[in-house]
């Protein structure tokens, strides 16, 4: 069929996404397992931000960059994990090239956007512990705004142009996506032809992007530490590095997680598809499962407001 294909020019235009193929008809045990994870997701994410969006208190901008985080965590999950629920539940996984793109601009949109975010929650403690008696009149609300619009046209511009070439792209290997979800790698594994140009503007906007970032959150974070150190009051000095101490590990986490997949995809290329898939999953689950236990343990403010809901849910 795909030299049929190939011979007569002819692309398709719907496909059958086969996650974890090895595992044949067996896939259904991964619903129960894949199910759990994604509750505990929902309310894990969805409970901070509860709690953030309705105490007056915590209506400070570093809550709110905390609460669309993890408001981010869970639109990453659900763009993925229910309709990969229900395909491994039918085995209905049917899915047109138009809304497979769609789907993969969303996924790489918001993991773009989560990056995004702790920039900005990087200059929101930069701006906070180098210029403490200037933080009201700096971060405004309507600053944050204006910041997380940037943030959203830098995602989306990372992101189009990557999408605009897959949808130029002609697929005619197969309509057999071996992936849970539209990824990039995994569609144009179908490509006929020459994607050099996909790949090569994928790899530079990717590599660009990440060193771009880490060398921003290295300088703002190691100013933060340096002023830091430098406050009078060893609580002040000791609520400040714990503060920033929790940001370094979400951004551990996420970026963590992005490249030590990316690293071993690219190494392992004789692994199975099955565990290529993990990879995936690994890099898309960990920090929406890791994040809210890291805000809710270690952000003061948040756990006394969660212990209070919790003794008011037992009372």
């Amino acid at each position: 069929m795909s030299r049929w294909n190939e011979t007569f020019n002819i692309s398709y235009t719907n496909f059958f996404l086969l996650g974890f193929p090895g595992l044949k008809e067996s896939r259904s045990l991964l619903v129960l397992p894949f199910f759990f994870l994604y509750m505990v997701i929902l309310s894990a994410n969805g409970l901070i931000v509860y709690v953030v969006t309705t105490q007056r208190s915590l209506h400070q901008p570093m809550y709110a960059l905390i609460s669309l985080l993890l408001a981010v965590n869970i639109c990453t999950a659900t763009t993925v994990f229910p309709a990969m629920l229900f395909s491994f539940f039918t085995n209905f996984n049917h899915i047109s090239l138009t809304r497979c793109l769609f789907q993969m601009f969303f996924i790489y949109f918001l993991l773009a956007f989560d990056c995004n975010i702790l920039l900005i929650m990087a200059l929101d403690r930069y701006v906070a512990i180098c210029y403490p008696l200037r933080y009201p009149e700096i971060m405004t609300g309507q600053l944050l705004v204006g910041l997380v619009g940037v943030a959203v046209t830098r995602s989306a511009g990372i992101v189009a142009p990557v999408i605009v070439l897959a949808s130029k792209v002609q697929f005619c290997r197969s309509n057999v996506i071996q992936h849970f979800t539209c990824e990039h790698i995994a569609l144009m594994k179908l490509s006929c032809g020459d994607i050099s140009l996909n790949k090569t503007i994928g790899l530079a906007l990717r590599v660009l992007n990440r060193v771009l970032d880490l060398l921003l959150l290295t300088t703002s974070y190691t100013r933060i530490t340096h002023a830091a150190f430098r406050i009078s009051s060893g609580g002040a000095r000791s609520k400040a590095l714990h503060t920033c101490g929790s940001h370094l590990l979400v951004i551990i986490t996420v970026y963590g997680s992005t490249l030590s997949s990316s690293i071993v995809y690219r190494v392992a290329r004789t692994a199975s598809q099955d565990v290529h898939n993990l990879l995936s999953a690994f890099y898309l689950l960990l920090p929406c499962l890791v994040n809210p236990v890291i805000y809710g343990a270690r952000t003061k403010e948040i756990r006394q407001h969660l212990g209070k809901l919790f003794q008011r849910a037992e009372s």
